[in-house]
């Protein structure tokens, strides 16, 4: 795994054999975040990172200033190599929550200004993450959620929906959360 830019940027770890995380490839990673640059200022931005794997997105965030950051996982091999990524950098802006991420979302307490989700493009619940952090506490008026799916996915018809990229076989949907009416 590589850190591509920011205070940690060209940082190489090397995660486990055993992992079962699907990372986010650095060419996708890398140009869905200039997208995400060119639409917010990253630095002090508190960020989400939701079935975060090996943790790539996470500490793209961190080492472009994000804070804080949190990091929700349920496999303790990928909370692991979180962890020993985090001692290494040395990094206390970055919360880990070992958990399942279906009840992280409904019982959140409190909202980010950036929520990124990557579900495994199989898991039987996939077509619910969306919605269900649109409709959480995860998020207030002018939050961006920016959903990783494969190709045959289509969330355009969700509230707050503006954009859809695609980076080889990566597709990201991004959402702003808008303003509720009184």
């Amino acid at each position: 795994m590589r850190i591509i830019r920011g205070k940690y940027g060209r940082r190489r770890f090397e995660p486990p054999k055993n992992i079962t995380a699907r990372p986010t490839t650095d060419f996708a990673r890398e140009n869905i975040f200039n997208v995400i640059e060119n639409l917010e200022d990253i630095e002090g931005r508190s960020v989400c990172d939701l079935f975060s794997g090996t943790g790539a997105i996470a500490f793209e965030f961190l080492s472009r200033g994000a804070s804080p950051v949190t990091a929700v996982e349920m496999a303790q091999t990928q909370v692991g190599f979180i962890r020993s990524v985090k001692e290494k950098l040395g990094d206390g802006n970055l919360r880990i929550i070992k958990g399942d991420v279906f009840k992280f979302i409904i019982g959140a307490v409190g909202s980010y200004d950036i929520v990124f989700a990557d579900p495994p493009y199989d898991h039987p619940r996939f077509e619910e993450v969306p919605g269900l952090i649109l409709g959480s506490r995860l998020v207030h008026p002018g939050s961006l959620v920016i959903i990783e799916h494969s190709g045959n996915r289509d969330f355009s018809a969700l509230p707050g929906f503006f954009q859809r990229r695609e980076y080889g076989s990566v597709n990201f949907s991004l959402f702003r959360v808008e303003e509720t009416g009184d």
